[in-house]
């Protein structure tokens, strides 16, 4: 318990401000029984003894905090946890500084050491705390939770993590961490190498409703069936569960929502608590309306290779205006938008009047290299004398438009030269290929990256694990042995695709376009 040298007021701040300290009592830390067997102190206030038990329990944590763990190997109470039970809501309202009344009610306050301990938290519990507690203390899992309750087990995951981001309950790191020994002088935090969210880019089906001159495959792949492609999302639940990372499912294609069993396929990847994600085309509103009934992706993103007339002449007549009146629609849905520009040296000089032109429509415009491959190696890439100077001045247009992102990983290169802080790179973690996402293609061949050839495996006779820890994928994690001493590894490492393009040896030899 907190020493009796405590001073009363330094433990019960708010009670003491409402009543004086009984001058009879002996030992602060019994204010709350006090109150209890005491009605005249309390005289029109009949909660105050449970306020100063809340209080007394808040003090403790702070001059007496109980050693908490670094790391846990499976999801545990945190320790620090002490649950008060009220005859009284409103309480926690008053210890925050609001003006309230407590009202007779019964419910429990969970008081406790944020996990790092550097602060106490509390608040009123809810049923979804109280259940999230019943599951971790009994270990019920959430199959098994999601069956006895008649709701989807994603919904029992999501009042699980959400209790793990309050705290109350301690979680194990991501498994998911680079096992490559690149350079950690310039880049030493632990976030650049552990993922935290694992993405499955799933390419449902090779149908599309354009024919782009820059498509990297058109060629046939009939999608799986229905029930393997279930097959594939518990799969994937199961991997991502024991690596303990939140999964993405990034539905594209061709066009994703072409996919004749595209929202059941949508909402069993919903039902599992991934987060899901568009890449592909203007869609009729209905079938938007449809999806967004389902759940609201994280995001939707569509293509725009220039401003009117040459991105008609890449991806069809009608086009440019389709999209843009398509980002109107989702501005109405209140769907975060997004575009991507292929970047050509015919659209080099038409980058940043289209990120003008986007200013106010999309919430995101960002651009890659052309990876010649498939259609896309007929078209002609940047010149890489070029790309430093247009990297420049996009950063320089970015400062202004908040539209504006930067993705491609050799930004990282030119902040580092110029002595600024870097970024995520393509992936969050330089290139992510088999990092923090592989692409699946509709027969369920598994590839590094969808930009290139870079078969890993195959899930129709394989499970994610052992894609996942396969030599092929340990390699493409690895990139080129060329930037092993980079400084900068962990947030760039290049494009591979771009790299293959070019018909470069991608695991020996760097990215054309690296300027170091």
């Amino acid at each position: 318990m907190t020493s009796q040298t405590s001073r009363p007021e330094d433990i019960y701040p708010v009670t003491l401000a409402l009543i004086a300290f009984p001058p009879g009592l002996a030992d602060p830390l019994f204010l709350p029984e006090f109150l209890g067997q005491h009605d005249e102190w309390r005289d029109d206030r009949p909660w105050l003894a449970e306020l100063a038990a809340i209080e007394r329990a808040c003090h403790h944590l702070r001059v007496n905090p109980p050693e908490l763990p670094g790391t846990v190997q499976q999801r545990i109470i945190n320790p620090s946890l002490e649950m008060i039970p009220v005859q009284w809501q409103g309480l926690v309202e008053l210890l925050t500084g609001q003006d309230a009344e407590p009202v007779r009610g019964e419910g429990v306050v969970l008081v406790y050491l944020r996990p790092d301990g550097s602060e106490v938290r509390f608040h009123e519990a809810s049923g979804h705390d109280l259940l999230a507690l019943k599951l971790i203390s009994e270990g019920i899992d959430s199959r098994q939770a999601a069956r006895e309750s008649g709701v989807s087990v994603g919904r029992i995951d999501d009042i699980i993590h959400a209790a793990v981001y309050q705290g109350y309950i301690l979680a194990p790191p991501s498994k998911l961490v680079r096992e490559d020994d690149f350079p950690r002088g310039i880049i030493s935090d632990p976030e650049h190498f552990t993922t935290p969210t694992f993405t499955l880019q799933w390419h449902l089906t090779q149908e599309c409703d354009l024919h782009c001159r820059h498509c990297y495959d058109r060629a046939d792949c009939p999608p799986m069936e229905l029930d393997m492609g279930i097959r594939v999302l518990d799969d994937l639940y199961d991997f991502c569960r024991e690596h303990h990372v939140f999964t993405q499912v990034t539905f594209t294609g061709g066009n994703p929502m072409l996919h004749p069993h595209f929202l059941r396929l949508y909402r069993e990847a919903v039902d599992r608590g991934f987060m899901t994600a568009i890449l592909g085309n203007p869609m009729p509103r209905h079938r938007i309306e449809e999806m967004v009934a389902v759940h609201k992706p994280e995001f939707y993103q569509v293509s725009l290779e220039g401003l009117r007339d040459h991105n008609d002449y890449i991806r069809g007549r009608g086009h440019f205006d389709r999209v843009l009146s398509f980002l109107d629609l989702l501005a109405e849905l209140d769907i975060y938008s997004m575009v991507m520009l292929t970047l050509t040296r015919a659209n080099l000089d038409q980058v940043l009047d289209l990120a003008e032109l986007l200013r106010d429509r999309v919430r995101r415009f960002t651009f890659n290299r052309l990876a010649m491959v498939g259609e896309g190696a007929a078209l002609a890439s940047v010149r890489a004398e070029d790309f430093p100077a247009f990297l420049k001045q996009y950063r320089q247009a970015a400062q202004t438009n908040p539209c504006m992102g930067e993705k491609d990983n050799l930004f990282n290169l030119l902040r580092h030269q110029e002595g600024q802080p870097l970024m995520g790179g393509c992936a969050g973690y330089g290139c992510g290929a088999a990092f923090n996402f592989v692409s699946m293609l509709p027969d369920g061949q598994v590839h590094a990256c969808r930009k290139l050839p870079s078969p890993i495996g195959d899930i129709t006779r394989q499970r994610f694990a052992e894609i996942y820890y396969g030599r092929q994928a340990q390699k493409y994690r690895a990139g080129s042995r060329a930037c092993r001493d980079c400084g900068i590894r962990p947030v760039c490492g290049g494009c591979l695709a771009v790299a293959h393009g070019f018909g470069l040896d991608i695991f020996s030899e760097k990215d054309p376009y690296c300027f170091c």
